[in-house]
């Protein structure tokens, strides 16, 4: 059995990969940038690919029957089709949380439809914030003067580690049950961003200050980052809202949906419990510091 996975390289991808090999599975990782592929494990079969050109799969497609699906909008239909014709019979898609919702609908759910009009059996991965958004956030502050600057203290969400979300993906694309399920995920415990803060400090082993700041002056940090955070500073605080339209960045300095009580997570897959913020801050203590 060979298992094609897109965006091999990405944050997800990569891990992914990792699993499928250890489980003893044949697998061919597609990417953009084959030069970047020294981050995954040996034996991988690497193939250059473009979700953006779907005739660039040919290769890629050829003799899989697994397919795990990073989201292209606009090439899903296509994509997922030349998947069926190749012979691929199971897709897995990373999806977002937010379709949950009903609040995206333009990014994510297009995907998902594609997959599900197929005829493949389809299992979507709907991750709700993932942990490594503060490192791509907050890293830069952190290492440069131990600070976050902030606006929204007291915001409480339930972020989750990317590798629980690559725990899913894996055990949809290798054991059987999950056709035709959608898992939402999230981490195990709502945290305000100040504790947050306060626990990648403790991972780092020093005292990191949160300094509350406005909404505008957030993103004008963000916006000299560049990368994620520049790409991503209208939205994730509040300018913009999640159809694009603008917002008022009032309605989310005080976010706390902690009265839901206990959301899905990757256990509710895997039976182990899902990773905290804790474990995630000290995996990542290194990518903190200076």
């Amino acid at each position: 059995m060979t298992v094609l996975v897109t965006g091999a390289t990405g944050h997800v991808g990569r891990r992914v990969v990792e699993r499928l090999v250890r489980a003893g599975a044949q697998v061919r990782a597609m990417t953009r940038r084959p030069d970047r592929a020294a981050v995954l494990p040996g034996g991988v079969d690497v193939v250059r690919g473009d979700l953006d050109v779907p005739s660039s799969l040919t290769a890629a497609l050829r003799g899989v029957e697994r397919m795990y699906l990073f989201p292209v909008a606009a090439t899903a239909a296509d994509v997922a089709g030349a998947a069926v014709a190749a012979g691929v019979r199971r897709i897995v898609t990373l999806s977002s949380g937010a379709v949950e919702g009903g609040y995206d609908t333009g990014f994510h759910l297009p995907v998902e439809r594609a997959v599900e009009a197929s005829g493949a059996a389809w299992t979507h991965v709907r991750p709700g914030e993932f942990m490594l958004n503060k490192l791509w956030l907050w890293g830069a502050s952190i290492r440069a003067g131990d600070v976050v600057r902030d606006p929204y203290p007291d915001a409480a969400w339930c972020p989750v580690h990317e590798d629980d979300i690559a725990d899913v993906a894996a055990a949809a694309l290798l054991e059987d049950g999950h056709a035709g399920r959608a898992y939402m995920l999230n981490g195990p415990e709502f945290l305000t961003h100040r504790e947050q803060v306060r626990l990648i400090g403790d991972a780092v082993g020093r005292d990191v200050r949160f300094e509350r700041v406005t909404p505008v002056q957030a993103r004008d940090d963000y916006r000299r980052q560049g990368g994620f955070a520049a790409e991503n500073a209208d939205f994730l605080l509040g300018f913009e809202s999640y159809s694009g339209e603008p917002a008022d960045p009032a309605d989310r300095s005080a976010v706390d949906l902690s009265a839901l009580g206990p959301l899905p997570t990757a256990r509710d897959v895997t039976g182990r419990p899902a990773r905290t913020f804790a474990q995630w801050a000290r995996d990542h203590a290194d990518d903190f510091r200076s």
